[in-house]
């Protein structure tokens, strides 16, 4: 880690100050524009499915390392699984699709089964690829396959 030691916030009805804080949070780790936008809309979503389906209480909890900033959101029920997120966007229906929204928005979609709960955990780049290849370009112009690699 970076020295950041990550933030705990308790999920309530408020949810203002919870996209408050973390856009806050997200804005100090270097995540702008469109990519701020859509970590906030499937931040969002998951504190909504904590309240309407995870027992109406859990936290949010947000840390950075060197390479992602990570949104972890767990329920105090548990009954989200994997087999939960749909392959494709469904259809038919004006709610229901927040997992696969999640999965379009967000580099890394993960949920697990942990002791008291269910974790999404939403995690973001904080570097682009245009920023890796630009990188690699310099410390090595002869990295060809690592360029295409990414």
């Amino acid at each position: 880690m970076i020295g950041d030691h990550g933030q705990h916030w308790p999920i309530d009805e408020d949810l203002s100050a919870l996209r408050e804080r973390l856009h806050r949070r997200a804005t100090q780790a270097g995540i702008r524009g469109e990519r701020l936008n859509d970590l906030l809309l499937a931040t969002n979503e998951a504190v909504i499915n904590v309240l309407e389906h995870g027992g109406g209480k859990g936290t949010v909890d947000v840390w950075q390392d060197e390479a992602h900033l990570t949104i972890d959101v767990t329920d105090t029920v548990g009954l989200l699984a994997t087999e939960h997120i749909p392959a494709k966007r469904p259809t038919g229906t004006v709610r229901g699709f927040g997992l696969w929204l999640m999965t379009q928005l967000c580099d890394e979609f993960t949920i697990e089964q942990i002791a008291g709960g269910s974790r999404v955990r939403l995690r973001m780049n904080l570097r682009s690829p245009a920023a890796r290849i630009g990188a690699l370009s310099q410390e090595d112009p002869g990295q060809e396959e690592v360029r295409a690699a990414l």
